[in-house]
């Protein structure tokens, strides 16, 4: 029976495991011998060195197919358990009062002490145009200055309104009359019965950079709107040709048209500002477009000066020094024309003013301030430029006395030294920049014009009004007729005066506005009888 097939008994099954668990099945069952025996160990045991190496690498991608079907779902509940303890902690924190809600409840805080003091201000009118006069209706914002009815905003916001309107934060309208403008800071005053009315509280100081400013008013005709923002620098100028003094605080706070005469307060609800301007970012303009990150705001030490004046006196007296000056950027332009402007930009490092000319017996000569010199400090005050140097100047009153700090060159030095000097300001007067205007004036036959007061009134028995009164003319001129001793002038160019400095101010502007020396001055005038006419004059 050997070599023949024959079904295995157990004790073969047990003889071939014993011998090295040899599972290959030979051709023919047979008895066992060595030779089929250690032939079948050899296949296994390399059999078993194939498992041995596969065998991680199958663990391996096992694992890794279980994550995939799996691991999804158990990370997104790991997260998902995280991200709601955190929320249930984050509620926890917010419910027991953070500093979120104090910053909330302070600003409702600013708004709730300010509000009431903002008006909406509405104004319509007729204006000149290529087609004739027609109607427009402009709106701004403003606020309470006094107990008295008095109303602070933009003179660009009435400018040439014959008709004015405020609206309360409760929505009452009041009537408002024009009392005065300074059209040289853009700043006016209008009045309204005082009934009822709650003053805006005003900072004693200007604001520093960095600090958290709120701007109220009514842009785009969203009337009593409040925005924040910080004060993002102080002492600007921006080449605003309405506005020839110019010493702004820049600011982030949103302002668009409709902001304009409307309050920036500080975080206690005190006016330390009046929005005015913005940058639009459309060729680097400033004008009143709209916002793009940088609002002007006049500080509240120019407004209160030039407020009071008007209030009191109907015009603003400002001060005067008697130089003229440029910023550091100009100098290295101009160098060549002087040595000592040389001197100044080869050697001055740093923000200033440079003096490029003294008038003859002016508050700054008289005071020591020579040509060169490039002013630091005025009245305590750092100076960046020659816009703000003069701002500052027209804000002081004749005969107060300033401390000033200046960079004076030194050639021999090769250097400079600083100076403080005391000077004693002195009265600008509204004609001194507009001695051109002054004398095709007297050539036409009007000698001398001053502001209208209730005193010279009374002089030429003639009714008060605000605006130019004509006090002196040349016998036999063309004017003479037309234009007698008491007539007053209220009108330039279909656009209201309150004082002689108005009356400059309106010539200088259509002059530079028409680009030409000769021109025709149109006068709204009120007669001494009382008739009301229009009058034509040739300048050249």
């Amino acid at each position: 029976m050997w070599g023949k097939p024959f079904k295995p008994e157990p004790w073969h099954l047990q003889n071939w495991f014993a011998r090295g668990n040899c599972l290959e099945r030979p051709i023919a069952w047979s008895k066992p011998s060595r030779k089929n025996c250690a032939s079948c160990c050899v296949l296994e045991a390399t059999r078993m060195r194939r498992i041995e190496f596969l065998g991680p690498s199958l663990v391996v991608f096992a694992a890794a197919g279980v994550l995939l079907l799996v691991g999804p779902t158990a990370v997104r509940q790991v997260s998902k358990g995280i991200v709601a303890s955190q929320m249930n902690s984050a509620q926890e924190r917010l419910h027991t009062g953070s500093l979120l809600d104090q910053m909330s409840q302070a600003s409702r805080d600013v708004a709730i002490f300010v509000e009431p003091s903002v008006v909406h201000v509405s104004s319509s009118g007729d204006s000149n145009s290529r087609s004739g006069r027609r109607n427009f209706i402009n709106s701004g914002s403003g606020w309470v200055y006094d107990d008295d009815g008095h109303i602070v905003t933009n003179a660009h916001v009435v400018e040439g309104a014959t008709r004015l309107e405020v609206q309360m934060v409760d929505g009452e309208r009041r009537e408002a009359k024009l009392l005065g403008t300074d059209l040289r800071t853009d700043i006016a005053v209008l009045q309204v019965d005082a009934q009822g009315l709650v003053p805006a509280r005003r900072a004693t100081q200007d604001p520093q950079q960095g600090d958290m400013v709120f701007a109220f008013g009514s842009p785009f005709d969203f009337r009593f709107s409040m925005s924040n923002g910080i004060v993002s620098g102080l002492g600007r100028a921006a080449g605003i040709s309405e506005i020839e003094y110019e010493n702004f605080i820049q600011t982030d706070a949103a302002i668009n048209p409709g902001n304009s005469g409307g309050p920036l307060t500080n975080t206690k609800g005190h006016v330390v500002g009046m929005t005015t301007a913005i940058a639009t970012g459309q060729g680097n303009g400033i004008s009143q477009g709209q916002f793009a990150g940088i609002g002007l705001a006049i500080p509240i030490s120019m407004i209160d000066n030039v407020v009071d004046q008007l209030i009191d006196h109907g015009e603003v007296v400002k001060g005067y020094l008697g130089v003229s000056m440029r910023d550091m950027e100009e100098i290295s332009r101009m160098r060549m024309r002087d040595p000592l402007l040389q001197t100044t930009s080869n050697m001055f490092q740093g923000d200033g003013a440079a003096i490029v000319f003294v008038s003859p017996l002016s508050p700054a000569e008289i005071a020591g301030l020579r040509v060169g010199d490039i002013v630091t400090q005025f009245a305590g005050q750092r100076i960046q430029n020659a816009s703000q140097l003069r701002s500052m100047i027209a804000s002081r009153q004749p005969n107060e006395r300033i401390s000033i700090d200046l960079w004076r060159p030194d050639a021999l030095k090769k250097g400079g030294d600083m100076i403080s000097l005391q000077v004693v300001m002195g009265q600008l007067k509204p004609e001194t920049n507009s001695d051109g205007i002054v004398e095709a004036l007297r050539n036409v036959g009007i000698k001398k014009l001053i502001t209208a007061t209730d005193a010279a009134a009374q002089q030429f028995g003639v009714a008060f009004e605000r605006g130019v009164m004509v006090e002196e003319v040349v016998l036999g001129s063309s004017v003479s007729d037309i234009m007698p001793p008491g007539t007053m002038i209220v009108e330039v160019f279909g656009q209201k005066i309150n004082n002689l400095d108005d009356f400059y101010t309106r010539i200088t502007r259509q002059i530079q506005a028409s680009r030409r020396l000769e021109f025709i001055l149109v006068l709204g005038v009120r007669q001494p009888n009382g008739s009301v006419e229009r009058v034509l004059i040739p300048l050249q």
